[in-house]
């Protein structure tokens, strides 16, 4: 997720998009900094502090960007929340922002007896690209690759001749970005075939800065894709078989994906 959280951190702070807003509601304020106490070192990906006259208009909100269904979603977004207020003297208002290709399945509290811990999840495909593709931020343009719509490769096309309209060093910074969270829905090779009818760029994979950074991509999320798989098959993969598939090309990770559902054991899945 690495790659990807900093391409969606990155869009999503800047001035120009209305994502942040549309989820949260909230526009006015100050990105805060984000490291918190060291007893769990916990870090949130996005903290946020709205501005107000007075200290009852005072708002916190974080955000956590998610690619995976983590089964410890609930413990990390209450202790986040206990650090926060240790250190801003608030209790944020929390939201999971879940990017991720498999239907989303993660709780949105942590409950007991005494205590309750809420936080709201929102599934970016439950959000129109019609309303982010219309709008004039490139940003917005970009993070519809991963919201709802009917039609792919129209939606790329789309994001791309908007992409072709900015001076080339921004054209080029922003397709770097488009085409490492493409990875996250398996939309990389279209998005560069689609590239190559417009000039954005002459030779986008030799591209000293951006084409390393597709490849990245293209491993993490074909990464990220299988492993979730894979733990859907057969339970979490152990550090054994991280350590493997963390040394494998997209090509062999690809090979094991199409593997998966014909074999009966991780075992075998590695041996064949």
């Amino acid at each position: 997720m690495h790659e990807y959280d900093t391409v969606l951190k990155s869009l999503l702070t800047g001035s120009e998009n209305t994502l942040f807003e549309r989820i949260t509601g909230v526009r006015e304020g100050r990105w805060i900094n984000v490291e918190l106490p060291k007893v769990t070192q916990p870090r949130v990906d996005l903290l946020f502090e709205t501005t107000g006259s007075v200290e009852s208009a005072r708002r916190i909100i974080a955000m956590e960007l998610q690619s995976t269904n983590d089964p410890l979603m609930p413990i990390r977004m209450a202790q986040y929340s206990l650090s926060v207020y240790r250190v801003h003297a608030i209790f944020p208002e929390q939201y999971v922002l879940y990017v991720g290709s498999a239907p989303m399945r993660m709780p949105s509290e942590l409950a007991g007896s005494n205590h309750v811990c809420r936080y709201q999840i929102v599934d970016i495909r439950d959000l129109d690209a019609e309303t982010l593709l219309k709008s004039p931020f490139p940003a917005d343009n970009v993070i519809a690759i991963l919201a709802r719509y009917s039609n792919k490769m129209e939606t790329i096309g789309r994001i791309l001749s908007r992409i072709a309209k900015l001076e080339k060093s921004e054209a080029e910074r922003v397709f770097s970005k488009l085409a490492i969270i493409a990875g996250l829905r398996r939309l990389e090779d279209a998005v560069k075939k689609e590239a190559r009818q417009l000039p954005i760029l002459d030779d986008i994979m030799d591209h000293q800065i951006i084409g390393p950074a597709i490849r990245q991509g293209q491993i993490e999320g074909t990464l990220d894709i299988l492993r979730e798989q894979i733990t859907d098959r057969f339970g979490a993969p152990s550090p054994e078989s991280e350590e493997r598939l963390a040394k494998m090309s997209v090509a062999e990770l690809k090979g094991l994906g199409v593997r998966l559902m014909h074999v009966k054991s991780l075992t075998e899945l590695f041996n064949q």
